[in-house]
């Protein structure tokens, strides 16, 4: 997910959520839950953002032009911070189930209150179904329980509600080759949007190995060219898998199901 780091120092401990610094770089955080990597964030650069797939996000939620934005788990609101700092007019939920990461965040990864963002405990789902239809530009997912996507946030009926709320989703997905449960998520995707687009390391878009993919769907027509250029362009470049590719990125996998 992030480059490899040296050594990193022990900052606060709380069950099994660590917060350490970055020795290579002094003002990063890194927030790590068991054996994952949960967020980093840059005390003095709030516009970094470390992990690949963050900058996916930022890219797909640049490129719909999206002001209203839902993140479905927080951690340390990495990239919300980078939004909230990018475009000032930007109106942010962060939905965080874990009280405890958010007290971290709060006391060790420099979350602060910032107009436009509010963050708030509780149940993406449940959160998401309480909203108006069309109410948010963007919904963006980014919630593990170990190293998989809660299940309840993916199935074909949770992502036709995101549909309902936003003119575009994107879901942060872990996964092994061959990419079982990202086809899944694709194909529930595929159900709630007209357009779904994936962002991945080459291999990983290639089913070659596994690793983080960004699977977005979209109501509108979304800038592939720029897209692709972008990532292209990366420190870690990505390919970007348009809606003609999906299918066979799908493979005829049925969506998960409540």
């Amino acid at each position: 997910m992030g480059r490899r780091r040296a050594a990193p120092e022990l900052i606060a401990a709380a069950g099994e959520l660590r917060v350490l610094r970055d020795r290579e770089r002094p003002s990063g955080r890194l927030l790590r839950q068991g054996e994952m990597d949960a967020s980093y964030v840059d005390l003095a650069d709030a516009r970094h953002l470390e992990f690949d797939y963050l900058r996916r996000m930022r890219d797909l939620v640049e490129a719909a032009g999206a002001r209203r934005v839902v993140h479905v788990g927080g951690a340390g609101c990495a990239l919300a911070r980078a939004l909230a700092v990018a475009r000032r007019d930007a109106r942010q939920e962060v939905i965080e189930l874990d009280a405890g990461v958010v007290e971290l965040a709060r006391s060790h990864l420099g979350l602060r209150r910032t107009p436009g963002l509010r963050v708030r405990l509780g149940d993406g789902r449940a959160l998401i179904a309480a909203r108006r239809d069309g109410s948010a530009d963007a919904v963006l997912v980014d919630a593990f329980v170990g190293a998989r996507v809660p299940r309840h946030l993916v199935t074909a009926e949770a992502l036709s509600d995101v549909a309902r709320v936003s003119r575009l989703a994107a879901v942060n997905v872990v996964d092994a080759k061959p990419l079982g449960e990202a086809s899944a998520i694709a194909a529930g995707l595929s159900l709630a949007f007209p357009r779904v687009l994936a962002l991945a390391a080459p291999a990983v878009a290639r089913k070659r190995r596994g690793g983080n993919v960004v699977l977005a769907g979209s109501h509108d027509p979304l800038p592939l060219d720029r897209l692709r250029a972008k990532a292209a362009a990366d420190r870690s470049p990505a390919a970007v898998l348009g809606p003609e590719e999906m299918s066979a990125f799908i493979g005829g996998a049925p969506p998960f199901r409540d």
